[in-house]
C-alpha cells in the first residue's frame, strides 16, 4: 500500500502527463517556414545584388585606351586576345621598320580574326599625319612670298633684334622677348621652339622660320618619360607644374606610355605642347 505522500506524487505525475498530452494536442510545434524566398521583395533584393555583382566583375576587367597599335606589347596584345603568332608577325613587321598605317594594314600584317579586328580596332588611334594628313603648302613668288634654302636662312641663336625685327609682325618688344626667350633655353633647340613664345602669332612664326632656322641647335639630354617624377617633366618649356603632375598621374594610371599621342587625351595638352615635350622627353 502507498502511503498518502506517493499517492499524492502519483496523482501528481499523472495530472502533468495528461496536461502534456492536452498541450501536444492542441498545440502545433511543426516548424513553418516564415522566409519565404519566392516573395516580390525577395526576388527584387536578389535582382540588385546580381546587378551589383555584374557591375563589379566588369569593373575589375582591364580599361581599354586608344592606342596606336604599332606599339603594342606582347602583354597589350595578350590582354586584347592576340596570338603569340599574331603578336610575333606585328614584331617582325616593325623590325624592318615598316609601320602600319591603317586597320586593314593591321589585319594583313598580323592576320588577327574579323571578330577580334572587330572588337579592338575602336581603339586603335593612328597619328594625326595619318589620319588627316595635311596638304603641303607651296609658295610662290606671284604672293611675294619665296621660300628660302637653309643656306640663304640666319642662324635664329645668333640673330639680332635689328634682324627679327625686319619679319613683318615682329616690333621691337617682340623681337626683345625672342632673344629673351632665347636666352632662357641656353639656345634654341628645334625651330618648333618658336611658336612657345609669347605674342607670337603662328603666320609671323611661319614668316620668321622663312628668314631663321636653327642651325647650331643647344643639345637636349632627354629622359624617359615613363620614369621621371612630375617635377622633371616640369622642366620642359611651356609646361606647367599643373599639368606636369597631369601628365605624370596619366602615365601612373597606365603605368606605361607606349606613344605620345596617348597625352593628347590630358585635358590642357595641345599640339604645341605635345610637340615641345617631344624634344625633351623620349618613351625609351
Amino acid at each position: 500500500m502507498f502511503n498518502k505522500s506517493q499517492r499524492n506524487g502519483i496523482l501528481f505525475l499523472l495530472l502533468l502527463i495528461v496536461g502534456l498530452l492536452v498541450v501536444n494536442h492542441f498545440v502545433d510545434f511543426s516548424e513553418e517556414n516564415v522566409f519565404n524566398t519566392n516573395s516580390s521583395e525577395i526576388i527584387a533584393i536578389q535582382k540588385e545584388l546580381d546587378s551589383l555583382r555584374t557591375a563589379e566583375i566588369a569593373a575589375r576587367k582591364p580599361k581599354k585606351y586608344p592606342f596606336n597599335p604599332n606599339f603594342i606589347t606582347d602583354f597589350k596584345g595578350y590582354t586584347l586576345g592576340m596570338s603569340s603568332e599574331e603578336i610575333d608577325r606585328l614584331k617582325r613587321f616593325r623590325d624592318k621598320d615598316q609601320w602600319v598605317n591603317s586597320i586593314k594594314d593591321f589585319q594583313k600584317v598580323t592576320k588577327v580574326s574579323d571578330s577580334l579586328l572587330a572588337e579592338i580596332s575602336p581603339f586603335f588611334k593612328f597619328p594625326d599625319w595619318v589620319t588627316n594628313p595635311k596638304p603641303k603648302k607651296k609658295y610662290y613668288k606671284n604672293n611675294g612670298f619665296v621660300e628660302k634654302s637653309f643656306q640663304q636662312k640666319i642662324d635664329l641663336n645668333i640673330a639680332t633684334q635689328e634682324q627679327l625685327r625686319k619679319v613683318s609682325g615682329i616690333g621691337e618688344a617682340l623681337s626683345k622677348r625672342i632673344i629673351t626667350y632665347r636666352e632662357k633655353l641656353n639656345g634654341f633647340s628645334n625651330d618648333s621652339q618658336l611658336y612657345n613664345v609669347y605674342g607670337l602669332n603662328p603666320e609671323v612664326v611661319k614668316r620668321a622660320l622663312n628668314e631663321f632656322t636653327v642651325k647650331t641647335p643647344k643639345e637636349i639630354v632627354k629622359m624617359n618619360l615613363n620614369e621621371v617624377s612630375a617635377s622633371d617633366i616640369a622642366t620642359v618649356p611651356g609646361i606647367s607644374f599643373e599639368l606636369a603632375k597631369k601628365i605624370w598621374e596619366f602615365r601612373t594610371l597606365r603605368v606605361q606610355i607606349n606613344d605620345f599621342s596617348e597625352l593628347e587625351k590630358i585635358d590642357g595638352m595641345s599640339q604645341r605642347k605635345l610637340k615641345g615635350i617631344q624634344l625633351y622627353l623620349t618613351l625609351d
